[in-house]
């Protein structure tokens, strides 16, 4: 029995993680590897069986890890966001969920053919949506301008919503129908709202006083930080069932506005807890489906579904987001962005055994039904969002651009390559003569220090994915590298070393973990950079053809040639480092820092036919 026990925990943590990292190398959404691996391990091979694995606890678990999921969500919530995108929000979490609500219990009833009670119970727990799905496609989708912002504020505030709505509708069910619960549902609301966010922002207000005062030491401040929101969330949940959501949503809403302590530790820990338990959640809530739910996943059913996604959803935008200043194409975008998941899955197994018990004989519908939705609407809109995205211009591709954080002559001289080539690219200089000079050469550049609390407020990263530290100190460069790593991801991370070792037995003096990937060589520093550049060296683009290789390239330029970067021909940068030199192929074009052609010796009998030559 306990072997079976660790086997089952084992395999929700392998799929979980083999799952995300499949969707990341096929470039495919995560929660629909995940949906797929939960239901092979559940119901198709009986390997994994979530009921008989945690028992009572398979929903306080569940619970608990969506309450931390929201928190985490709440984190990633700035108030400024809303002076550009409240008024949507507004509608969209007030206005859009009453739609969604009648909208869902309707088709419910007349489509699916739920009685009116069950049917008015699963609109409103269909009104939620949630990071834990909208979070892991935003990320995929990368949408531009605010409307990025619309939809992850509408997911992480409809689910505390969505959840108290579900709460009040079973309470004015008990109650014995809407005259009966009327006061009830009215006073509900006022204490969710009341007591939740006083006991988000307490929560909130006593980690910051701890943080201030000093209190916790910093390899505490996550232990207490989790246990806060825990906390948070059972003191909510004991004066109203599902406040606690909405308390710890209030918490994270708290943390991440204030201004009084950095949280960054906090915020770190979060995000890698949250990967770790939407990929449990889901493995989880697809292998609960029991063979014969699946049996049960009838037409009328998925055709429910699909008018949840062609009808109810366009029309709740549309409807909300009347006379509100907001593009067709961004209406459409939210349209197409309402994947259901965790929160209902919950919402609804619970209630579902409530009202068997009260004899609504339609019960278990509610699950089945709640089900499918999950699955069809992260099916379809894991599928097509960014293809849809992409279509409507408002998914920003790929990012190849470079920030970089110094603007020296021969940085400069790159970037304007970078910039005609067509990539984004931006600089931040503390030295005012690079900020202008970057500027004259058409470069949008800001003066000020890369590590500046409101840098990342002044600086557009659109297009941009990858930070090229290349001041002088090589302590800034460190802590842009470490500061930009959230952003871009470790391996878009590129440091220039100041100064050169003295030899290849010295070690760095700065920790591995600390510093970005080498660029260019071991050899390779900014005091040679900028010493080659002001004697003559000139900046670059050569293509590589077939008889024009990388070998005769260095032949002809010799050593004292750098390469820098590689254009290829799909468009992406490639970047030389020292972890990972590059060959370039035929087809691709190199930049580098060279001797001036009129300095260079040929061949007598070989002529590279170079072309595109360019000096900054």
């Amino acid at each position: 029995m306990e072997e079976s026990l660790l086997i089952g925990l084992a395999s929700i943590i392998i799929l979980g993680n083999l799952a995300q990292w499949l969707a990341w190398r096929l470039s495919l959404p995560s929660i629909l590897l995940l949906l797929i691996f939960g239901l092979i391990a559940g119901p198709v091979s009986g390997i994994l069986k979530p009921d008989i694995l945690f028992g009572e606890l398979l929903f306080p678990f569940v619970s608990v890890s969506v309450a931390i999921i929201l928190f985490e969500g709440g984190l990633s919530l700035r108030l400024d966001e809303l002076k550009q995108v409240g008024k949507v929000v507004r509608n969209l979490t007030t206005i859009g969920i009453l739609i969604t609500w009648v909208l869902s219990a309707v088709l419910a009833h007349f489509v699916a053919g739920i009685e009116w009670t069950p049917a008015v119970l699963l609109g409103a727990i269909l009104v939620v949506s949630g990071p834990t799905v909208i979070i892991p496609l935003l990320r995929q989708v990368r949408p531009v301008g605010n409307i990025g912002s619309i939809v992850k504020w509408e997911g992480i505030v409809n689910d505390p919503i969505g959840a108290i709505l579900a709460v009040l509708v079973f309470e004015v069910i008990v109650s014995g129908g809407l005259a009966a619960g009327y006061s009830a549902a009215i006073f509900g609301v006022l204490k969710a709202l009341i007591f939740g966010s006083l006991i988000g922002v307490l929560a909130a207000a006593v980690i910051v006083i701890l943080l201030k005062k000093y209190l916790i030491p910093d390899f505490l401040q996550n232990p207490v930080a989790l246990m806060m929101v825990v906390m948070c969330y059972a003191a909510a949940n004991a004066i109203m069932s599902e406040t606690g959501l909405l308390a710890v949503t209030v918490m994270g809403v708290a943390l991440a506005n204030q201004r009084f302590v950095s949280i960054r530790q906090i915020t770190e820990f979060k995000e890698a807890l949250r990967v770790l338990l939407i990929s449990s959640l889901f493995i989880i809530l697809a292998a609960k489906v029991t063979v014969d739910q699946l049996a049960t996943f009838n037409i009328l059913n998925w055709i429910f579904v699909i008018l949840l996604i062609v009808l109810v959803r366009p029309a709740m935008v549309f409807l909300s987001t009347y006379k509100i200043n907001l593009k067709r194409k961004e209406k459409l975008f939210l349209s197409w962005m309402a994947p259901r998941g965790i929160v209902a899955a919950a919402v609804s197994s619970v209630f579902a055994l409530r009202l068997g018990e009260l004899g609504y004989e339609n019960a278990d519908k509610v699950v089945i039904l709640t089900f499918q939705v999950i699955i069809g609407t992260v099916a379809v809109y894991g599928l097509t969002a960014s293809p849809v995205a992409r279509f409507l211009k408002l998914a920003e591709p790929n990012p190849q651009g470079v920030l970089f954080a110094g603007a020296a002559p021969w940085a400069r001289a790159l970037a304007k390559i970078l910039l005609d080539e067509g990539y984004e690219v931006r600089m931040v200089d503390s030295n005012w003569e690079n900020t202008v000079a970057a500027r004259s050469l058409g470069i949008r550049s800001y003066y000020g220090n890369i590590l500046s609390e409101n840098i990342l407020n002044d600086i557009s990263l659109a297009g941009v994915g990858k930070l090229f530290a290349v001041t002088p100190n090589d302590e800034v460069n460190a802590l842009a590298a470490m500061r930009f790593t959230d952003i871009f991801g470790r391996s878009e991370i590129y440091q220039l070393r100041s100064t050169k070792k003295k030899s290849d037995d010295e070690k760095d003096e700065m920790a591995q973990h600390l510093r970005g990937r080498s660029l260019f060589g071991n050899d390779v520093t900014f005091s040679l950079l900028n010493e080659q550049y002001y004697s003559g060296f000139i900046t670059k683009k050569t293509p590589i053809t077939e008889e024009f290789t990388f070998e005769r390239f260095k032949e002809m330029y010799g050593d004292s040639a750098i390469p820098l970067a590689v254009i290829r021909e799909s468009g992406n940068l490639g970047v030389f480092t020292v972890d990972s030199p590059l060959v370039p192929k035929a087809g691709e074009t190199i930049i580098s820092l060279v001797k001036p052609p009129e300095d260079i010796k040929l061949p007598e009998s070989k002529n590279p036919g170079i072309s595109k030559d360019r000096k900054i």
